[in-house]
């Protein structure tokens, strides 16, 4: 039989880690890494955020939350449609959350698969929302390898998330 995790009082610092530790990943999704023969790519480590504590603890991780990460986000990639990542991160998290109780005690392949899909929907989507905007069909070749190296370093993300998860959340 499947256990499920019911929301549980934390004392205050547990309750602002998933924002805090969001607000980090959002930080660290800007540093770009330089790779030969490619401009600067990030991977979304704020979707790997948003995906963890969705999956785990949405209680903590209200939509004004995720808003504002994700238009500070926009902010500083300078991105020139304010709001896009706020509006994939919101869809991703109501994506999430719909289908959360397949995802509660699951194995750690099953999440990552989940994630992969979670991605490739959320890359696909900004690319298709980018290319509207722009009114002209972009190429998807960085937005394909943003969703390929943001699901490599997942198993990373998910890592420190849960170690943070077990040490300032414990039930």
């Amino acid at each position: 039989m499947a256990r499920v995790m019911t929301p549980r009082d934390t004392g205050a610092p547990g309750r602002i880690v998933p924002f805090v530790s969001t607000f980090v990943f959002v930080l660290v999704s800007v540093v770009p890494l330089q790779l030969p023969g490619f401009a600067a790519v990030t991977p979304s480590f704020a979707l790997m955020a948003v995906f963890h504590w969705t999956v785990y603890r949405p209680d903590l991780l209200p939509l004004s939350a995720i808003f504002a990460l994700g238009v500070l986000l926009d902010l500083l990639n300078g991105t020139p449609f304010l709001g896009l990542s706020a509006l994939t991160l919101l869809i991703a998290r109501t994506v999430v959350l719909m289908n959360r109780r397949h995802f509660i005690n699951r194995d750690f392949s099953v999440l990552w698969l989940v994630f992969l899909a979670l991605a490739s929907g959320a890359f696909m989507f900004n690319w298709a929302l980018v290319s509207a905007l722009d009114r002209r069909i972009l190429g998807t070749r960085p937005f394909l390898f943003e969703a390929v190296l943001t699901v490599a370093c997942y198993p990373v993300g998910s890592y420190v998330l849960a170690r943070l998860h077990r040490a300032f959340l414990r039930s």
